[in-house]
């Protein structure tokens, strides 16, 4: 008995040293899990946030290539500033603002200055404040270079890098906080998965404020009031500023998944970047068959118009719509591009590049669509009318009357636009004094 007793006490000695190691074991095991996935989800995010920040030289070349090559220094010039202060501006006060506590009934948000620390909790689905905060200043400087287009030719660069510094540290995040950042519009049941309204149409209505408060651009239109085509001066660089755009457009729509590890976010991942794919495919056949028939030639800056407008449109509810709808809604896009094109010349309204057809009249379109086609099979699931409408509304108005507001303060204090001599020789001259193209332009820096 002796001797059976103490064999039973050293198998349960062993029995309970054997569950310990397994329970380190396993332990061990679910936090190499946890941090693998960790990593990937921030991994995808921050392989998304370069794509959307490639965007940048994308806009540069499509500006550039639809307008003059006298003015090329300027554009590129507002193109990487608007990167460079939107970085800063974002950095010291609008990212707090945008993703901070309600401090004001869901109209104003408030975090601090800067990005706030790691806690080191690490598992599926949560992000380093780091890569989250590199993920959002790449919109936030998309909002900003939209309206670069709008006002080419002729703006003050002062003014620019006035504007830019405004939308990027106070309009952009305020809005933007009424929705991803849990604001009035998002309690309100508002959908905006990527940005059609949130990113877009901010830049397409801050773009259709300084047009109109700027003025055409001296030739555009004749006396009595009809436009006069002013062709931009590099095609095939705006050919590939669209297709670096719609490279960057993959970071933007899956990205804005936030995640990819699991299944159900992996095959969202996937689905909305096929529904990404197909409006923009549409949208561009669509504008080439609009302006066909319309101009009795299919003309390539449409068309190439006609794809960035999918895209825009399908961006708020990429990830709630089927595979045939967005074939739909990037189809209406494209149309939808020609006819806003036409509009703001009715309207005498200069926008060199089309911005606010492609930003603002799309962006509506999209938040309008996501209502329309949204379904329970889809990832994101159905959304409703009036909130879709109240959200499609508002934040194109808030976008246009602050920054009608600005520019006309800057028209008032004398700094708004260049001399007519200075638009005439260029502003890459007037304003810089240097040629991207030297010994290629009637005035020259000597």
């Amino acid at each position: 008995m002796k001797r059976s007793f103490k064999t039973i006490f050293i198998l349960l000695l062993l029995t309970f040293a054997s569950t310990g190691i397994m329970g380190q074991e396993v332990s061990e095991v679910a936090k190499q899990s946890g941090e693998t996935m960790f990593a990937l989800d921030n991994f995808l995010l921050f392989i998304t946030a370069v794509l959307v920040i490639f965007m940048q030289p994308g806009f540069a070349m499509v500006e550039v290539g639809f307008n003059s090559s006298k003015n090329s220094v300027n554009i590129l010039f507002k193109n990487v500033m608007d990167l460079c202060i939107g970085v800063v501006l974002y950095y010291i006060v609008g990212y707090g603002m945008m993703y901070g506590t309600d401090v004001l009934g869901g109209f104003f948000g408030w975090g601090g200055f800067g990005i706030g620390e790691f806690d080191g909790v690490v598992g599926a689905g949560i992000l380093h404040p780091q890569v989250d905060f590199l993920f959002q200043v790449a919109f936030a400087a998309t909002a900003a270079t939209i309206v670069s287009g709008s006002v080419a030719g002729r703006l003050n660069f002062k003014s620019y890098l006035i504007y830019s510094a405004v939308i990027t540290g106070l309009v952009y995040p305020i809005s933007g906080f009424w929705k991803w950042g849990g604001g009035w519009l998002d309690q309100l049941g508002f959908y905006d998965f990527a940005g059609s309204l949130v990113v877009h149409a901010v830049g397409g209505f801050a773009g259709l404020a300084g047009a109109i408060v700027l003025g055409p651009r001296i030739g555009r239109f004749g006396k009595d009031g009809k436009p006069k085509a002013m062709p931009g001066s590099n095609l095939p660089l705006a050919t590939l500023g669209v297709f670096i755009l719609l490279v960057g457009w993959y970071g933007f729509n899956p990205g804005s998944q936030l995640a990819l590890v699991g299944t159900d976010n992996t095959s969202a991942v996937v689905f909305i970047a096929v529904n990404t794919t197909l409006a923009a495919v549409t949208g561009g056949i669509l504008a080439m068959i609009t302006t066909w028939i319309w101009h009795g030639k299919p003309e390539l800056s449409m068309a190439l118009n006609g794809i960035l407008a999918g895209l825009v449109a399908i961006t708020a509810g990429c990830d709630s719509v089927s595979n045939n709808s967005a074939l739909i809604i990037g189809a209406v896009a494209g149309i939808l591009v020609v006819i806003g094109v036409k509009l703001l010349d009715k309207l005498r309204i200069d926008d060199p590049v089309g911005a606010w057809p492609v930003h603002g009249l799309n962006g509506i379109w999209g938040g309008m669509a996501t209502w329309l086609f949204s379904t329970s099979a889809a990832p994101g699931g159905e959304h409703a009318f009036l909130s879709q409408l109240i959200g499609s509304v508002t934040i194109p108005l808030w976008a246009f009357c602050t920054m009608f507001i600005l520019f006309t303060i800057l028209k008032k204090i004398g700094i708004l636009r260049v001399s007519k001599e200075e638009e005439l020789k260029g502003l890459d001259i007037g304003e810089h004094g240097e040629e991207a193209y030297s010994g290629f332009q009637i005035f020259t820096t000597d």
